[in-house]
């Protein structure tokens, strides 16, 4: 396969490249980098008006599989990456059985090489079981590939086993990947705690239950050195606390959602469960320090937490609906409309953020798009405005907040090793 990428604005920022090239891909590689190349190639094509990136990395997503295979399948979710112009996806290991042991780990490699679209990168369990008691064989699963270590949406409550956590993972140079919740704090909440759930009757989930636990990790971060990131960060208190451990050169990074940016707890008025997520939607004012902390830095990482789920299990009361929503496909379209369009972020910021400190955080790779490097190319165009509908949708889950909202700026060509996976909106 030769492809020819011709007029596109290349914003790659592993090495701060922002201007019109062409970039031409034999087999696997970027062969050349150049203007106005006049290469024979099978395919070309015209990005002009479009903005090139290196392939788009999602740090936080749950495929599902192996174990529930109702809600996602490898199969299913890496499709609705390539929709979302994603050439990489981390996912978590909540599978059933959890991502504890080598088996499983090798289990997911086979699985994503054989029915995957994109590159699936596991996370394997802090503890066993995810269980939050005895951790899991770190060195045995760095062996197997794993990329970081994290319990996903159950917090490591014990201190000492946090902190043996990140000594260990400190030997391979891999990050332990944390959900902050104090749940004493937080227990049998629904939605965040505030004006809207008292007035709805809905039990809450206060901001301190996150911003204490991130003040303990940080706090055992320093004392180990060890390599700490902070998963769906949501509140002002933790971008506070975060923001001034890194002034004291502690080893953390952070991410957080396109829906913690752009919605707030005010949407749950309708108790519409689609808007029920762990952590929940916040305040207007965490919001805002959310979007403060993406433009200082303080924050690293945007990730989808692509969180499907059935039907069925969705259209209960709010109270007995699982949390997570589905976000692989909007998450480009709301970091255009909600960072970039009002100036919050600059492109090469906020291209940053979904490219070179995931890919260097995890360590999956180190290069951007450059003659000789493996070709991951995502392009998008950051004028298509789209009504974003159920029969859009790739993943197995449908439940985004975001069906049926008008959405500006998507992805229309996804390259993964030099093929083509998806163009012009279409799944090849």
């Amino acid at each position: 396969m030769k492809l020819m990428i011709k007029n596109g604005r290349v914003i790659d920022p592993f090495n701060n490249i922002d201007e019109q090239l062409d970039i031409y891909v034999e087999n696997e590689r970027i062969k050349k980098v150049g203007k106005n190349l006049d290469i024979k190639v099978d395919e070309i094509y015209d990005a002009n008006g479009k903005i090139v990136t290196p392939g788009l990395i999602d740090m936080h997503t749950h495929l599902r599989e192996p174990g529930f295979e109702s809600k996602e399948k490898i199969a299913t979710g890496t499709r609705s990456a390539a929709l979302g112009g994603f050439t990489s996806v981390i996912c978590m290991a909540n599978t059933n059985p959890v991502i504890d042991n080598q088996a499983t780990v090798k289990l997911i490699h086979y699985i994503a090489e054989n029915e995957g679209v994109v590159k699936v990168y596991p996370v394997a369990a802090i503890t066993k079981g995810m269980k939050g008691e005895e951790l899991t064989e770190f060195g045995d699963l760095h062996r197997v590939g794993v990329v970081g270590f994290s319990d996903d949406g159950n917090p490591v409550m014990n201190a000492e086993i946090m902190r043996r956590a990140l000594e260990y993972a400190k030997m391979f140079d891999l990050p332990v990947m944390v959900h902050c919740e104090d749940l004493n704090l937080s227990a049998d909440g629904v939605a965040n705690e505030g004006y809207y759930s008292t007035v709805k009757g809905l039990k809450g989930i206060p901001a301190v239950s996150e911003s204490v636990l991130v003040a303990r990790d940080l706090l055992l971060a320093k004392y180990t050195a060890g390599k700490l990131h902070i998963l769906h960060i949501t509140t002002k208190e933790s971008v506070k606390l975060i923001k001034d451990a890194k002034n004291e050169n502690v080893n953390v990074t952070a991410e957080v959602t396109p829906h913690h940016f752009s919605l707030t707890d005010k949407e749950i008025v309708n108790y519409d469960t689609n808007y029920k997520i762990n952590p929940p939607l916040r305040s207007e004012e965490d919001r805002k320090a959310l979007i403060e902390g993406l433009k200082d830095n303080t924050i690293d990482v945007i990730a989808s937490d692509h969180a499907p789920h059935t039907i069925f299990e969705k259209d209960k009361e709010f109270n007995y609906a699982p949390f997570g929503i589905i976000g692989l496909e909007t998450v480009v379209p709301l970091v255009f409309m909600y960072l970039i369009e009002p100036g919050h972020l600059s492109l090469m910021q906020a291209i940053e953020k979904l490219t070179k400190n995931p890919a260097q955080i995890t360590k999956i790779k180190d290069t951007g798009i450059e003659e000789g490097g493996i070709a991951d190319i995502t392009v998008i165009d950051p004028e298509l405005e789209l009504v974003y509908t159920k029969d859009m949708v790739a993943s197995k889950g449908i439940n985004s907040p975001f069906i049926g909202k008008k959405l500006k700026g998507f992805p229309t060509l996804t390259v993964v090793n030099g093929k083509i996976v998806m163009k012009d909106r279409i799944l090849v």
